[in-house]
């Protein structure tokens, strides 16, 4: 089996409008993180990140934050790009605990990992459509930055 390669597709920024809970469910207690907008630059593309994306957040009983996000990238030139991902972010408790109270916190800290799919229409970009991504996060009070690699 190949070895597993990645090269880097982009750095994103988001902006978070708000939170909408739901609160404590079978799975967990349940947010919305409300995505107002953001950016994203790397080689091949960037652009920004339109408002009215979301993440269905779930904050595990074992102390893991479960992601379900999904967001319309467009990029500089006018192409629509559906970018969906699942995540996991965890650590210690006194992390976790600091980060949900918006501190600024180092992200070697805690484990903050996504898989990424992309969907578009747009012929320039249709080799998204073909491709696995993973990413690395980290959360800082102003909004999660993330880097993303294309797998190859």
């Amino acid at each position: 089996m190949p070895e597993i390669r990645t090269t880097h597709l982009f750095d994103m920024t988001l902006q978070v409008s708000g939170m909408q809970p739901i609160g404590v469910t079978p799975n967990g207690n349940r947010r919305i993180g409300l995505v107002a907008g953001g950016t994203f630059a790397g080689g091949r593309l960037r652009g920004t990140v339109l408002p009215g994306g979301a993440d269905w957040i779930v904050a595990r009983p074992d102390g893991c934050t479960t992601l379900d996000v999904r967001l319309v990238l467009q990029t500089e030139d006018g192409a629509a790009i559906g970018m969906i991902y699942r995540g996991l972010r965890h650590g210690p408790a006194e992390i976790m605990q600091r980060l949900d109270r918006g501190e600024p916190v180092d992200p070697a800290e805690y484990y903050f990992r996504t898989a990424i799919m992309f969907e578009t229409g747009a012929a320039k970009y249709d080799w998204l459509n073909r491709i696995f991504a993973i990413g690395t996060g980290s959360r800082p009070p102003e909004g999660p930055v993330y880097q993303v690699y294309e797998v190859l």
